[in-house]
């Protein structure tokens, strides 16, 4: 078996090799991934029991009121507002608000 010299770095040499914020990135590597969006309509709290009684028809409500800005999420966190629209036979989302471009990058990592 060879002998392998081990030695601990200084803390100058491991601030030497590390980036700085924002530099050493290539998003271009990145750009064509894809990854979840969410739009959110509101929450509720709900005892089990009642979970068990739901049935086709119940109607749940929301701590939003009809109108409001419906949250738009990217990996759980939440990136901008905006409203619901239809998209021909769809529902989509008109963007009413929206973090900066750093934000957005950093809610995918």
């Amino acid at each position: 078996m060879s002998s392998v010299a081990v030695r601990r770095p200084s803390l100058a040499e491991l601030e030497a090799e590390a980036p700085a914020p924002g530099r050493g990135r290539n998003l271009d590597l990145v750009l064509d991934i894809s990854v979840p969006v969410t739009v959110e309509l509101g929450h509720t709290r709900m005892k089990i029991a009642d979970l068990l009684s739901l049935h086709s028809g119940a109607v749940i409500e929301l701590d939003r009121r009809a109108g409001e800005p419906v949250d738009l999420l990217v990996n759980g966190k939440l990136i901008g507002q905006g409203e619901v629209v239809v998209v021909e036979d769809s529902f989509g989302i008109r963007i009413t608000a929206i973090t900066d471009q750093a934000a957005r990058l950093g809610s995918v990592s």
